[in-house]
């Protein structure tokens, strides 16, 4: 069997920082907001570009935090891709606020500006662009649209951490930037855990009293906040793992142009494609075929795991219903619901492996 993917803990380099971090967080006595989640926001920030970084529970905190420290509620529409995961959707949700999806950009599968701009009525207050498997979204033209008409820019960087848009990495690319720590995302704790980044003190500030029950001082609470602190432990494995980040999305990188030329000129097959303006991270390798479930088969027959993300276009989530989208509203989201299929994609992974894998997808569909 060909695992999907490997959180590498067996490393014995990675393993003893991780057992140093725990050691470090047990004998400090902190558990929630110490100086772990300090030095990793102040770490996270400065790798970022950015001048805030707030530690929160997990990625879809992140976003609805976020959303809400910008004022987003009731009344307001957000505009969102098509294809994404459902966490960017529920984030909205989870606001009061109107989803508005827009199809992507046929060949990155990111927020299309173009799509974005069409959209854009009286009621629209912000644009969630996702850095979809680690490919960062055309965000110059974003940003042109939203000061055209005064929007709030967040971006989804839960698959993105590391990416760059022309030189300037996720993270410092948008008013506010959310992230996921989930363990397999490219940046992962060893449970769940998030952040967001913003230059922005005011956002940053209500940020902090949100996450932690819209408080500054124990028992004074000043607005309806929540509980959602990244607490001290995976603060200190984040901060072991980021020392390893660039190393590893260059192994990312490495490991997908690998695939690119062992899958080249495959009848039937499209792989990811990267735009001139972009360094992705390759959070997944995700090709296309109509023949997808075939290709998934004959793949799981020889061994081979893979995964499909993702399998059913968020318009056509039974969460969505009351949203009133019906079948072919947004064809292109429900093409690549259809299509896509995520190859074992792993910065550890063997090239033995990666050859193999290839090997079989060109035999399935030979």
């Amino acid at each position: 069997m060909i695992r999907f993917y490997d959180l590498g803990l067996s490393d014995p380099g990675l393993r003893a920082e991780l057992d140093a971090a725990w050691a470090r967080v047990a004998d400090s006595g902190w558990v929630i907001l110490g100086p772990e989640l300090e030095a990793f926001e102040a770490e996270f920030a400065a790798y970022c570009g950015a001048a805030h970084a707030i530690g929160v529970g997990n990625g879809l905190d992140a976003l609805v935090l976020a959303l809400r420290a910008a004022g987003i509620g009731p009344g307001d529409e957000v505009i969102v891709p098509s294809h994404t995961f459902a966490a960017t959707w529920l984030a909205v949700a989870a606001t009061g606020a109107k989803v508005v999806p827009v199809e992507p950009d046929p060949r990155t599968y990111t927020l299309d500006p173009a799509a974005a701009a069409a959209a854009v009525t009286p009621d629209t207050k912000a644009i969630v662009p996702v850095s979809l498997y680690g490919h960062p979204a055309d965000m110059d033209p974003i940003l042109a649209l939203a000061e055209k008409h005064n929007l709030f820019v967040l971006e989804d960087a839960a698959q993105g951490q590391g990416a760059r848009y022309r030189g300037r990495r996720a993270g410092s690319l948008a008013h506010a930037t959310a992230f996921s720590f989930y363990p397999t995302k490219n940046l992962g704790a060893l449970g769940d855990a998030g952040c967001v980044t913003t230059d922005d003190p005011v956002i940053a500030e209500r940020l902090k009293m949100l996450r932690n029950y819209g408080s500054r001082e124990k028992y004074r609470h000043e607005i309806a906040g929540v509980n959602s602190r990244l607490d001290e432990l995976q603060a200190a494995f984040l901060r072991a793992r980021l020392t390893r980040l660039d190393a590893n999305n260059a192994a990312r990188r490495a490991l997908a142009a690998d695939y690119g030329h062992a899958l080249a000129g495959v009848a039937g097959l499209t792989l990811p494609a990267q735009a001139n303006w972009a360094e992705p991270v390759h959070h997944l390798y995700v090709v296309r075929t109509a023949r997808r479930d075939e290709l998934q088969a004959g793949l799981k027959a020889r061994g081979v795991e893979t995964l499909i993300h993702y399998p059913i276009a968020c318009h056509r989530q039974g969460a969505f219903a009351d949203l009133g989208f019906s079948a072919g509203q947004f064809p292109l989201a429900e093409q690549l619901a259809d299509e896509v299929l995520s190859l074992p994609f792993w910065p550890g992974m063997p090239k033995g492996d990666m050859d193999a894998v290839a090997a079989a997808v060109r035999e399935v569909l030979a």
